[in-house]
């Protein structure tokens, strides 16, 4: 982690950002008005306006001149701004083809800005950043689709340096869960990286505002895996399968849904230290790598 980068917060003690002044939420409106267009709930459209939020998720990101930065779901371009002043150069997605547009004619002379149009679940990630190039993630994300856009960054292969992303806090905080709270998103993130809630931020900091609370999240991601499994499909196969019934004991969920014998699944556990009575929120990453490589050994079809 870099010098300037800011020191771990909780949900409890991350601060909140004030709302964006009237000011800024009615500029929104009148540039959504003279382009003839609405936001778009099927896009789940809440577009960041308050400048302190922007900043602040710039410098939440370390966002400097030598970094490419991928920005997904540009909107208006507010964030898109900031982050052209600060980074040496900026790949910005944006599925809205009207606004995908309308940002294109207003960067048309900055090489190092390129705006293109397309779908952040369907475009492949080596066309926003060439895999010889280190990134960051950095974007005020759709709620509808916030934790499938992550997923995907942090599976790829030419995976981001940094993410810092704008998600609703409840999504934010069950992906920074502390060990032994962990839910499958949870694993699902750390993983891969290290999550921490920079700030939370209040509706009012978006047009038109959401009803929840947001919180910038950001996530240092693992050059490699901290817990060493022979496959990861495996291992989240086997996470998957230790959630299927979250608020159950490990060794039932587990003979469920794998379909292995209860009996079976005991020794396993025992094998690894791992009560049977034990339900999966309560194991770290170690506890279900080691499970994995037991389950493995045992035939398990993982």
């Amino acid at each position: 982690m870099s010098p300037r980068s800011r020191a771990v917060k909780t949900p409890q003690d991350a601060t909140d950002i004030d709302d964006a002044p009237e000011g800024e939420r009615s500029a929104a409106g009148r540039l959504l008005h003279r382009l003839g267009l609405k936001p778009r709930k099927r896009l789940g459209q809440h577009f960041l306006v308050s400048p302190g939020v922007l900043e602040r998720i710039a410098e939440a990101a370390d966002v400097g001149p030598d970094d490419t930065v991928v920005e997904i779901g540009p909107g208006l371009g507010a964030l898109t701004e900031v982050l052209v002043r600060r980074a040496g150069n900026v790949v910005a997605l944006e599925l809205d083809d009207e606004l995908a547009e309308a940002l294109k004619r207003v960067y048309a002379n900055q090489p190092h800005v390129s705006i293109l149009h397309g779908d952040a679940m369907k475009t492949e990630i080596d066309k926003l950043a060439p895999d010889t190039k280190p990134y960051k993630l950095v974007a005020n994300l759709p709620y509808y689709i916030a934790t499938a856009i992550v997923r995907r960054f942090l599976e790829a292969k030419h995976k981001p340096n940094v993410i810092v992303v704008t998600v609703q806090r409840e999504v934010a905080k069950s992906m920074a869960a502390p060990e032994g709270q962990m839910g499958l998103l949870g694993v699902a993130t750390q993983f891969y990286g290290k999550p921490q809630i920079m700030s939370l931020v209040k509706p009012g900091s978006f047009y038109p505002p959401p009803k929840v609370t947001s919180a910038v999240l950001r996530i240092d991601v693992h050059p490699s895996p901290p817990v060493q499994v022979s496959s990861e499909e495996g291992f989240f196969t086997l996470v998957r399968a230790g959630f299927s019934a979250p608020r159950k004991q490990l060794k039932g969920v587990l003979s469920h849904a794998l379909i292995v014998a209860s009996g079976e699944v005991e020794g396993v556990l025992d094998a690894v230290g791992v009560d049977p009575k034990r339900r999966a929120e309560t194991l770290t990453l170690e506890e279900w790598a080691a499970l994995h490589r037991a389950g493995e050994a045992a035939g398990w079809q993982l």
